[in-house]
């Protein structure tokens, strides 16, 4: 209370310099080869990299969605519409929903971002060839820049996400098959499409040399490339305050002494981009198909667990970065909370936000058949969830909950939210450009 009367006496400049959170130094990014980014970005937006030529990078992961898509679980092949407003096509639904929320891409390029997806199955690792550890295999990373670029190969060799299903395309068929990286493969049907459009052999001469084949590992590149440029966000309101070159109001103020002390979200939430780059359980509520193997019947999402095989890594997902977190709703490995208060609040209490949850609040397209509260409503699937957090609970009243949001509103990077180069009208393939 001392503090901020100061402040409001005095001018707050020099009594906020003294708060500032040691966060060591300030992350580096690469410098961009435009060529490469110009190109990634009409990569990102094109259809024409999904099985069907009707979903793009930027369906699920769009700049008026904070690069994700709006929705607690979304909708891939079989889906049509953008953000909220995706719902199923009535003339090829859907075979089930995206199984987790579709992530943000705030910062990716930084290099202290080694670890890819909610569980963290695809990451930079020097013991393994090419740098990169995947399940999918050492032989699928040959020649990618890294694991950035790496996981452009997940969604299309995903039928739910971007490859279609069973026999509707060619790219979908070589899946079933199980040729992704092989001569002939899903990889290279894709590559030739890309090929085979002017502007994009033009493009990839600047980029690759004239005439050099084009391949997926060169389309994941040139991905990668413009995810790093387009969505850097560093310069927030809190980054001018950590450079002296501005203060934060009050209520941010007092929510960064209660997020970096009394709340101590920075066990987890460290470091300039407010993430340790770990795994954890918190009991997030648990929505929709789950991430069952194959021949299993659940609805259950084990997070880590199915990437390491320890014990305790069940029900662990990897900590998001907090960067631009304000344009990213709805929150949580399933999406399950759709604003910054539900997500704080759920962090405060997880066993008694978990029992208490409103599943009116998930935002999920209509989707019949879908199978979306299984584990939600089984009490013994809860107490397992709950069992394993590893976050104690804390106590904060509302207005205390209200100053943390104040501060993670302020590492909100509106530059950078509105985009660098921003959507294309058009992309090579003529393809219908999702705006």
């Amino acid at each position: 209370m001392h503090r901020m009367i100061a402040l409001a006496l005095f001018g707050a400049t020099t009594a906020q310099a003294d708060m500032r959170p040691d966060l060591g130094p300030r992350p580096q990014f690469p410098a961009p080869d435009m060529a490469a980014v110009e190109l990634g970005q009409l990569l990102f937006y094109d259809p024409i990299l999904s099985g069907n030529r009707n979903i793009s990078c930027a369906t699920c992961h769009h700049p008026r969605f904070g690069t994700g898509d709006g929705l607690s679980l979304g909708l891939g092949e079989g889906g049509i519409g953008l953000g909220p407003e995706r719902r199923a096509d009535p003339a090829n639904l859907p075979e089930q929903r995206i199984p987790r929320n579709a992530p943000g891409l705030w910062n990716l390029g930084a290099p202290e971002f080694t670890v890819m997806f909610h569980d963290g199955r695809l990451e930079d690792n020097p013991e393994h060839p090419g740098g990169i550890r995947t399940p999918l295999g050492d032989d699928m990373v040959a020649g990618f820049d890294d694991a950035l670029a790496a996981q452009a190969m997940f969604p299309v060799l995903s039928a739910d996400e971007m490859a279609g299903h069973y026999s509707e395309n060619e790219v979908a068929e070589a899946v079933r098959l199980g040729q992704l990286s092989t001569p002939g493969g899903a990889w290279d049907r894709i590559a030739a499409r890309v090929e085979a459009i002017p502007a994009y052999r033009a493009g990839f001469d600047v980029v690759l040399g004239e005439g050099a084949p084009i391949t997926f590992v060169d389309i994941g590149n040139m991905l990668a490339d413009f995810i790093r440029f387009e969505w850097r966000a560093d310069m927030s309101p809190f980054d001018a305050y950590m450079l002296g070159q501005g203060d934060l109001p009050a209520p941010a103020l007092h929510g960064m002494e209660l997020f970096y002390g009394k709340a101590n979200c920075s066990q987890c939430h460290s470091g300039w981009f407010q993430t340790d780059h770990d795994f954890h359980t918190l009991a997030v509520p648990q929505i929709g198909p789950g991430k069952a193997a194959r021949f299993e019947t659940h609805n259950r999402d084990e997070g880590r667990i199915r990437v390491t095989g320890k014990s305790q890594d069940a029900f662990a997902f990897r900590t998001p970065s907090l960067r631009n977190v304000s344009l990213t709703a709805p929150y949580g490995h399933s999406g399950a909370y759709t604003t910054l208060e539900g997500v704080v609040q759920h962090h405060m209490s997880p066993e008694q936000s978990l029992n208490a949850y409103d599943t009116t609040e998930a935002i999920l397209p209509n989707l019949d058949g879908a199978e979306d509260w299984n584990i939600q409503q089984n009490s013994q699937e809860r107490a397992a969830l709950i069992a394993a957090v590893d976050v104690p609970p804390i106590s904060l009243t509302p207005d205390e909950v209200a100053d943390i949001v104040a501060f993670l509103r302020a590492l909100t990077d509106e530059d950078a939210a509105a985009g660098r180069l921003g959507v294309p009208e058009s992309v090579p393939s003529g393809l219908r450009v999702d705006r």
